[in-house]
């Protein structure tokens, strides 16, 4: 890349592809961040196109679709509305171009562009393999229709981290002043996904390769112990997650073909405080020595905080809750590309000086 085209390089989209929805930003600003249901159904380009005949509503949302290199996709609600699930069999890979392109048409953003993003860390050789495989993807330049408008757009750099790294470059940019310095600690980094916990060690900013791993214990199994109390529930229910992640008192969930509504409150209280017994105990026995510090972040981060905050301070560690935990890791990988621009503008002014003179 030259310094003219990074001159005009300006651009930054973060996105963490959670299990149940995609998160996205192009700022740090937490009330801007943008929430995608997961789901991505493949279509042909007649079904796509079909509802075109209507107008397009309020909320875009709700009516997420687009053409790609000859095919049609819905993503989000719509997905769902066409039969599509969370996808939680599929690597993150396998969808993560379609779901980014989603979220590029959602934020109207075209020419030239930097993306950053999370994998999830289950070993060093897998996440290299994802790392480079969605590298090859995105780089370069993709036209696609979103919603009946053609867009082009330029993806000049990727930028892929850890998931649940950005939480703590998030926490360490919006820490308060009794907030410790996450810089010179050993942070252990708990993310509570849909489909796995991600358990980081980070040595002072160093992310520990070795003593991090990720776990198939998350959301998504306490989704099924809390649909094996209702008959007829889905565990992949949008309706469902929305209606466990709502405050007390609203957790009304009515299963398809049900007369009356479930009462969330009366069976979620027991059932988190046995789950996050054992996802305390995962943490304990994974925790390396040398951590002082957990910070909890992810979609479940917040949902198990009060339960989790008590068996980590008996184990003598200070718990942090990053907030808001279910974006806190788009909110970090986006500074983290701001951090990354502004060192490949300087590199370049350099070289380019250098050569003048």
């Amino acid at each position: 890349m030259t310094l003219k085209q990074l001159s005009a390089f300006d651009k930054i989209l973060s996105i963490d592809l959670g299990r149940t929805s995609t998160k996205a930003c192009i700022s740090r600003n937490k009330n801007e961040v943008l929430l995608i249901p997961a789901n991505t159904a493949h279509l042909t380009v007649e079904q796509v196109r079909r509802g075109g005949f209507e107008a397009k509503p309020t909320d875009p949302l709700l009516d997420i679709w687009l053409e790609y290199q000859g095919n049609g996709y819905a993503v989000g609600q719509l997905a769902a509305d066409f039969g599509a699930d969370l996808g939680g069999s599929k690597s993150k890979v396998e969808d993560a171009l379609i779901k980014i392109f989603a979220s590029i048409g959602y934020f109207n953003l075209t020419g030239n562009l930097g993306i950053v993003l999370g994998l999830p860390y289950s070993s060093q050789e897998r996440f290299d393999q994802e790392k480079e495989k969605i590298t090859a993807l995105l780089r370069g330049p993709h036209l696609m229709n979103y919603r009946g408008e053609n867009m082009e757009v330029i993806i000049q750099q990727v930028w892929v981290m850890p998931e649940g790294y950005g939480s703590l470059i998030w926490c360490e940019a919006d820490k308060k002043a009794s907030a410790p310095n996450f810089t010179d600690l050993s942070v252990a980094i708990v993310d509570i996904g849909n489909q796995t916990t991600d358990f980081l060690m980070v040595d002072r900013f160093r992310f520990a390769r070795g003593a991090s791993k990720s776990e198939p214990f998350a959301m998504g199994q306490f989704y099924e112990q809390v649909v094996k109390q209702i008959q007829g529930a889905d565990s992949q229910s949008l309706t469902l997650i929305e209606a466990v992640n709502r405050p007390e008192g609203e957790r009304l969930y009515r299963p398809k073909g049900a007369t009356r509504p479930t009462n969330l409150d009366d069976l979620l209280p027991s059932l988190r405080k046995s789950f996050a017994r054992e996802l305390s105990d995962r943490l304990i026995n994974w925790l390396p020595e040398r951590a002082t510090d957990v910070i909890i972040t992810g979609g479940g981060g917040d949902f198990f905080w009060g339960d989790l905050r008590p068996l980590i301070k008996d184990a003598g560690l200070k718990a942090h809750l990053a907030v808001p935990s279910r974006i806190a890791n788009s909110l970090g990988q986006y500074i983290y590309g701001e951090a990354q621009l502004a060192v490949l503008k300087e590199q370049l002014s350099k070289e380019s000086n250098s050569k003048k003179s």
